[in-house]
């Protein structure tokens, strides 16, 4: 009994958070919501801004980025980039 329960505790420190679909956004949808011109521009703010929300899916160089529309929000309203 003990080991099942350790194992079972294992793998729930080792899940990941779970996201609604309909929440995710990529470069595009994040320079919509911040009112950027180009979608090449996100990366220059995540660079920039230490409190700009991190991508919750990164596969890797080259590869699509995706935030959290809520997040991004949060923080374009934090910042007074929309109202």
């Amino acid at each position: 009994m003990f080991l099942t329960q350790s194992v079972n505790i294992l793998r729930l420190q080792g899940m990941g958070r779970q996201v609604d679909i309909d929440d995710l956004v990529d470069a595009r949808g994040v320079a919509e919501i911040v009112r950027l011109k180009h979608a090449n521009s996100v990366s220059t703010y995540a660079k920039r801004y230490l409190d700009f929300p991190k991508p919750v899916l990164n596969l890797g160089r080259g590869r699509t980025l995706l935030w959290l529309r809520p997040e991004i929000v949060k923080w374009a309203r934090k910042t007074g980039r929309i109202e």
